[in-house]
């Protein structure tokens, strides 16, 4: 029962992070494209071994491959641990059924 509210839980804070995003781009779009117009055009500027750089977006994807590689170690990691512990954490013994009457 607790299992199912926490992933009720889950899905409901997820759907509204979605929500959320959807509103911030559906505002961002025109944003830029007034932003544009009002922007003058800047200049190019030429800095030596700027084209070897990694753009903002490689940059951003390798951030997230980065974490979610942290993420599976320490899953993993956890997860040993758990396994080398349990030997010391209580059974849970399953509760008796009632006894039928007959």
């Amino acid at each position: 029962m607790a299992t199912a509210i926490r992933k009720d839980l889950e899905e409901e804070l997820l759907t509204t992070i979605r929500k959320s995003e959807d509103i911030a781009l559906d505002a961002l779009k025109p944003l830029v494209e007034v932003v544009q117009f009002v922007i003058p055009t800047m200049p190019a500027v030429r800095v030596p071994f700027a084209d070897r750089l990694p753009t903002a977006h490689d940059v951003m994807i390798d951030g997230f491959e980065f974490a979610e590689h942290l993420l599976a170690t320490q899953r993993k990691f956890t997860d040993e641990v758990f396994k080398a512990t349990s030997p010391m954490l209580p059974v849970r013994v399953p509760p008796k059924a009632p006894a039928v009457a007959k």
